[in-house]
């Protein structure tokens, strides 16, 4: 009878604790996390969403757009994006897990390389290492100033815009300050597009 008893007060005690966790970790916890995020940077706590003129959510400043079609071509009026293994989805963020001596890296590589180079016009030397090389995620959205410069007379002309103005927002979107000190310059693609498309409406 006392081993039962027993049984039963430690049975009581574990599901005492049970509740008192799942109420301290599995709400509580969560709701000051989700509220400090709220108050201190609310802007990132919510994806990080870019909105346009209008105020509609337009994009995310973490993600990366396509501006390619369903055959890999990109779309010669926007900015690009770094090469991406996942075709930029969200749903499938990953590397191509190629190892930097695996031939099929290498080719890859070496294909981007005269594709950007055949696009804006330029020799293979000309070429930044970021345009031909994707990122841990195959989403990053950030390029680096040169890179953006090589597409300024691309994106202009496509859009029937100076170079000068598409070249003021290429320095408009570039990192400074403390996030250039925390790494290197860089300017978001994805914010950059969505200032060619405002700057380009009639």
């Amino acid at each position: 009878m006392n081993t039962l008893s027993g049984y039963f007060r430690q049975a009581g005690t574990a599901l005492r604790f049970l509740v008192f966790a799942t109420l301290v970790l599995g709400v509580a916890y969560p709701l000051a996390v989700f509220g400090v995020g709220q108050l201190i940077a609310p802007y990132q706590a919510n994806g990080s969403i870019i909105r346009d003129d209008a105020g509609a959510p337009a994009a995310s400043a973490l993600i990366a757009q396509a501006a390619a079609d369903d055959n890999g071509v990109q779309d010669p009026r926007w900015f690009h994006a770094r090469p991406s293994a996942v075709s930029w989805d969200p749903a499938a963020s990953s590397a191509s897990n190629l190892g930097p001596n695996d031939p099929k890296l290498l080719e890859a590589v070496e294909a981007n390389r005269s594709a950007v180079s055949a696009a804006e016009g330029v020799s293979e030397s000309e070429v930044p290492a970021d345009a031909v090389t994707a990122s841990g995620s195959g989403l990053d959205p950030h390029i680096s100033p040169e890179y953006a410069r090589l597409q300024v007379a691309r994106v202009a002309a496509a859009h029937g815009l100076g170079a000068e103005a598409v070249s003021l927002l290429v320095d408009r979107h570039t990192s400074s300050g403390l996030l250039a000190f925390l790494g290197q310059p860089s300017v978001n693609v994805t914010a950059l597009n969505l200032a060619v498309a405002a700057a380009a409406q009639p």
